[in-house]
């Protein structure tokens, strides 16, 4: 099951710069400037086997001028309430503020596990610096470098290590997780409520390994699966400040519990930058998708277009994944929403899809052969065989040329394009491996 790593710490202590070395990528603005990280950003990483979330917080601070002061420390608070592990990052050029005492004294007081992490540690003279950190009362200090990688390593060993082991949930492997996201008031709870309440044939409700992964088993009208339920349906949430931050926190656990997702949309809002978060953390997730614009029965004047055009405006903001089941549903009506069950259900199955290697030869290659990868630095590309990796999590294919460095970004989308022309994989992502013949 999943893991989330929250990173904390005062302004301008390198939390970005850690979050982007942690994720391998570009994700979170870095700069000189304190207060830079405002808006959260939520990646993967993975270690030794070990996958987990990590999760880039605002600097913590106090009596400031910044109008986004309150803001930015509840939505720390609430990072460190729902991580698993949270690094404490504080810089050993500049030594223990008061700032540091303060965060250090709220995370003595949780029950967390805290790895304290000395940071723009370049060289190893700056080591012996780290050891006024002591006085922050939470361990050894790990000098690190996150602008040059140094001790990072040694710092991910100490992370997966604080991992608890988690027992496996005792659910059936052949059905089907099916997990509803969304955003505060889309309609994630009614949804649940109409799949449930009505000739209810529920055998269990298996608790997961997480506290707030519930398991359950539907069973009726032919179809069965397990909900994941999220905490916002099993129980109030206490922490009422910042729903749109707490909201993303939670789906990350549904969404890695999951096989497949419905992601909640408001018609009376239409698509916005949080499900566009939680729209990027399914597809990070590799997980099979269903969009659901919920409250339709709420929307005046609807003709014939009216589906079309909202359809449309999903599509260009989701792009270029686009090949995604889009339902138009009402949870309070009860409108459409076995076609929902139905829906999921189909992309459960569609993940599981196997196409004959003599199949994606005989089709693709006249397609390659006619449209070849860009010739670069003049050279050329040459795809001589095409298979479908075994026992994979989504559908995955090996392109077999003589040059597969060569082969970029754009050319891939175009042979995704072609499969999924080709064959039935809606809603599902797929993986291109290009390997040397």
């Amino acid at each position: 099951m999943s893991n989330i790593v929250a990173i904390v710490g005062r302004p301008n202590v390198g939390k970005s710069t850690l979050f982007n070395r942690l994720t391998q990528s570009r994700q979170a603005i870095v700069d000189k400037t304190a207060g830079t990280t405002r808006d959260r950003q939520y990646g993967k990483s993975e270690w030794t086997g070990h996958e987990f979330s990590v999760i880039d917080t605002g600097g913590w601070v106090i009596r400031s001028e910044d109008i986004f002061e309150e803001e930015i420390n509840k939505q720390v608070q609430i990072a460190i309430e729902e991580a698993d592990v949270i690094l404490f990052l504080v810089d050993v050029m500049h030594g223990t503020t008061d700032m540091d005492q303060q965060i250090a004294a709220m995370l003595r007081k949780g029950k967390k596990p805290v790895i304290l992490v000395s940071n723009k540690a370049d060289n190893y003279e700056l080591h012996p610096q780290s050891a006024e950190f002591y006085a922050l009362g939470l361990g050894d200090p790990y000098n690190i470098s996150a602008a040059n990688g140094s001790g990072t390593g040694d710092l991910l060993d100490i992370v997966v290590s604080k991992f608890t082991k988690k027992e496996k949930e005792e659910t059936e492997k052949d059905i089907p997780k099916i997990a509803v996201v969304g955003r505060p008031n889309a309609g994630k709870s009614s949804l649940i409520n109409a799949f449930i309440d009505e000739e209810r044939n529920i055998v269990t409700d298996i608790a997961g390994t997480t506290r707030d992964s519930i398991y359950t088993l539907y069973d009726k009208f032919g179809l069965k699966f397990y909900l994941v339920d999220t905490a916002g349906i099993r129980r109030k949430v206490k922490v009422t400040e910042d729903l749109e931050y707490y909201s993303v926190i939670r789906a990350i656990r549904s969404i890695e519990n999951a096989d497949v997702c419905v992601l909640m949309i408001d018609a009376t809002r239409g698509i916005e930058a949080q499900d566009m978060n939680i729209f990027s953390l399914i597809q990070k997730n590799k997980k099979g998708l269903v969009i659901v614009v919920n409250k339709w029965d709420l929307i005046e004047n609807k003709d014939n277009n009216t589906i079309k055009t909202f359809e449309n405006a999903i599509r260009e903001r989701i792009a270029p994944f686009v090949d995604v089941p889009v339902i138009f549903a009402s949870a309070l009506t009860k409108q459409r929403i076995y076609k929902i069950l139905e829906t999921a259900k189909k992309v459960y199955e569609i993940r599981n899809t196997k196409i004959s290697t003599h199949k994606l030869n005989e089709i693709l290659l006249p397609i390659v052969e006619k449209t070849p990868p860009p010739m670069n630095k003049g050279k050329v590309v040459k795809i001589k065989y095409i298979t479908q990796l075994p026992n994979t999590a989504v559908p995955g294919f090996v392109f077999f040329c003589n040059l597969p460095q060569w082969v970029k970004e754009p050319y891939k989308r175009f042979l995704e394009n072609q499969i999924r022309k080709n064959w039935d994989l809606t809603g599902t992502p797929i993986n291109i491996f290009m390997r040397e013949k």
